[in-house]
């Protein structure tokens, strides 16, 4: 069994929620294995620090990618999970009204803004002057593309199990009067984070009512940056070779076209002395390939 193939194809051929969610589990999984050999080894696996976004500025300074990096990052399989299928159900709804690049921009400025108001909050607001945190996950990104679809679509509704059917506006409604509330809890940097993704859902579509695509700069940023990379790692076709005929010498040319016109002359007479018929075969053929030109 192809699975590599398979999942390759699959990769390609998918939808960018596809993309998304393959990207996340294959981070969650390639790190999983790293920390394996790590911990045979008997050391620790900083990676997980390196790819987070640090509260404290300085830090963060010294790790400017980490912005991007954690919105692909889980430690827990239970966080990669939940924020899996969430992904996935409101992703799904969120392409019944776009295209997937519009999708792929929500997903990245939602995170991007969840880190931007992470920081913010753990730098100027002072109950946490002290803390020292780190932040993962992909709920930012999911709560912008969960508000995103509500703000556009309000009176939605969805199942919910055990409960039963609601408007898509009371979800979201809901899960972000749950981060407000659980910012006093011990994931204050991730509510937080959530807030910051939210606000990003709700400006998106405003701004999208006005004509204006506020992720599409960072999309053909990335599409670019893809196709370079895939650009790279591309096979590249096989080295075709060609033979070109030597310069021309122009006497030489003029000699062989007068004494070509020459014979043709004097089968044109032999045709109007003999008749067609007498002329030998290979008279016939110099004849007819010369009516071809």
């Amino acid at each position: 069994m192809d699975i590599a193939g398979d999942i390759k194809r699959t990769f390609k051929e998918g939808s960018v929620l596809t993309r998304l969610i393959y990207i996340n589990i294959g981070v969650f999984l390639l790190l999983k294995i790293i920390g394996v050999f790590f911990y045979l080894s008997g050391q620790s696996l900083p990676v997980y620090e390196w790819l987070s976004v640090p509260s404290v500025v300085d830090v963060l300074v010294q790790r400017p990618w980490t912005p991007i990096t954690y919105m692909f990052l889980h430690e827990r399989f239970l966080h990669l999970l939940f924020n899996m299928l969430g992904l996935y159900w409101f992703g799904q709804l969120f392409l019944y009204h776009f295209e997937g690049d519009k999708m792929l921009g929500v997903y990245l400025m939602g995170g991007l803004w969840g880190a931007f108001l992470y920081i913010i909050a753990y730098n100027f607001i002072p109950v946490f002057d002290s803390a020292n945190a780190i932040l993962l996950g992909a709920s930012a990104s999911i709560f912008a593309i969960l508000v995103a679809v509500a703000f556009y679509d309000p009176n939605r509704e969805i199942h919910l199990f055990f409960i039963g059917r609601f408007p898509l506006k009371y979800v979201a409604a809901f899960y972000v009067l749950l981060s407000v509330i659980g910012i006093s809890s011990t994931n204050a940097g991730g509510n937080i984070a959530h807030l910051g993704g939210a606000f990003w859902g709700w400006f998106y579509i405003y701004q999208l009512r006005k004509g204006k695509d506020m992720g599409a700069g960072l999309v053909n940023l990335v599409n670019k940056i893809g196709k370079f990379f895939e650009g790279l790692f591309k096979h590249k076709s096989k080295m075709k070779v060609t033979y070109r005929k030597p310069p021309r010498d122009d006497h030489e040319y003029n000699r062989q076209k007068h004494h070509q016109q020459d014979e043709i002359n004097r089968i044109l007479d032999k045709i109007a002395k003999s008749g067609y018929e007498s002329l030998t075969k290979k008279e016939k053929e110099l004849l007819f390939k010369q009516g071809k030109k």
